[in-house]
């Protein structure tokens, strides 16, 4: 039994039921029980733990459909008690973890272990995306009905688009036929050519290899196109370019199932930051120019990008500490994410927080077809309590990731998560 929780003061903010508003929530049997004078009435009740959240905004809780647990293969980069220790300290109740893991998470028994180790571990829920292929090569088809079935919530090759026409329109029909979330890498490889960085002035200027943004742009066209012809939800991962935005925005406006989503780092960095060597700053897709980015932003305000991502990718230090052109791609972000989307969209007035709140919590739910993303009443209570004021510095050495690549340490940030509650658990409280 957990203890009864009575929420009082912060300003409760749902999408769900265009709720915003200051007053009292009633949390009892893991569940939200009231949200007014109902909960301030069932709160007075002995054995009721009373929260203070005055000056808080209190929150379905955070929900990132992007993150990367390395489990199994990948374990001295993260684990899943480690993964999700750091996603409830950023606010999150729930993620969902990519398949690019050794061996693949490509089978029902893949699923079913990560899920086993997930509930024996986790800080948090954990929503496994199964691999679109076998050992995630583009060539035959997983096993998708049954990963669905043992609790696949969604299907991508992440790491490898699929580069076969013919092999991703049968896996989009195949997605289709049993309703499930097409996810996607766009990286055409012959256009990727062994790039290490955004393709442009800057890396000439470097001496590195660069990664073309028709890469992307191009796999994209490809596959709204097939999508439209399957019939199929699409999802573009971490969207970056300019031109992707443009295509999933006409996707939308013809009638096409097109959804995407971006990082922060795709927000607040040009690929001007890899000038330095860095290879925290290097990730994929890459950083692209200034131009890439208020086009990101853009596409975050009028809603061509639906939800706010992560793409939390731990690397071991070592590796990380190769050089420039042989680092392993991508960054931690789980406990920096809220803090910096606050910095590129709620600070500058791009979005409002119940447009934050939907994109980090409600729409991913949506999405993934799983639970959470809402306080109505009878539902899970995963809530995060955000102190949408509060200062702070981002400081690797905090991490509680196993891994500490990040490019942002230093850097001062507005928003915090203050207490992050999974059914109807205090799993995270800042002191």
């Amino acid at each position: 039994m957990t203890t009864p929780l009575l929420i009082r003061n912060g300003r409760i903010i749902d999408p769900t039921q265009d709720l915003d508003q200051t007053a009292p929530l009633f949390v009892a049997e893991g569940k939200i029980a009231a949200i007014g004078g109902e909960a301030e009435r069932l709160g007075k009740a002995a054995g009721v733990r009373v929260i203070d959240a005055a000056g808080q905004i209190v929150a379905p809780g955070l929900i990132d459909m992007h993150v990367h647990l390395r489990v199994p293969g990948g374990e001295r980069a993260e684990t899943i008690a480690s993964g999700t220790a750091a996603a409830v300290a950023g606010g999150f109740t729930a993620v969902a973890c990519m398949p690019n893991t050794r061996p693949a998470l490509d089978n029902d028994s893949m699923i079913r272990a990560v899920l086993y180790t997930a509930e024996r571990e986790g800080a948090c829920r954990v929503y496994p995306i199964g691999a679109l292929t076998k050992g995630r090569e583009g060539k035959e088809l997983a096993e998708m009905r049954l990963m669905k079935q043992a609790g696949a919530v969604a299907f991508s090759d992440d790491g490898d688009g699929i580069q076969d026409a013919g092999v991703c329109l049968k896996a989009l029909q195949y997605c289709q036929s049993i309703d499930a979330l097409f996810v996607q890498h766009c990286e055409d490889r012959g256009l990727a050519a062994g790039g290490c960085m955004n393709g442009g002035d800057v890396a000439v200027r470097l001496g590195l290899p660069g990664l073309s943004r028709l890469a992307e742009d191009v796999m994209v066209e490809r596959d709204v196109r097939l999508a439209r012809a399957a019939g199929a939800r699409y999802h573009m991962c971490h969207i970056s370019t300019a031109g992707a935005v443009e295509i999933i925005r006409a996707a939308k406006d013809a009638g096409i199932s097109a959804t995407t989503e971006v990082c922060p780092h795709h927000l607040l960095l040009t690929d001007e930051a890899c000038a330095g060597y860095d290879t925290n700053f290097k990730m994929n897709p890459p950083l692209r120019t200034r131009a890439d980015v208020e086009a990101c932003i853009e596409g975050v305000r009028d809603g061509t990008i639906d939800c706010l991502i992560t793409d939390h990718a731990p690397h071991p230090a070592e590796l990380k500490a190769l050089p420039f052109q042989d680092a392993p791609m991508g960054i931690t972000g789980l406990e920096t994410a809220l803090g910096l989307f606050c910095k590129a969209l709620i600070d500058p007035g791009v979005l409002s927080w119940p447009q934050l709140i939907r994109a980090m919590s409600t729409r991913p739910a949506e999405l993934l077809g799983i639970p959470g993303g809402t306080l109505r009443t009878g539902v899970a209570a995963d809530i995060t309590l955000i102190d949408p004021l509060r200062e702070w510095t981002i400081d690797r050495s905090q991490s509680r990731s196993l891994s500490r690549n990040t490019p942002f340490h230093g850097w001062k940030v507005r928003g915090k998560a203050t207490m992050t509650i999974v059914g109807g658990e205090v799993r995270f409280a800042d002191a």
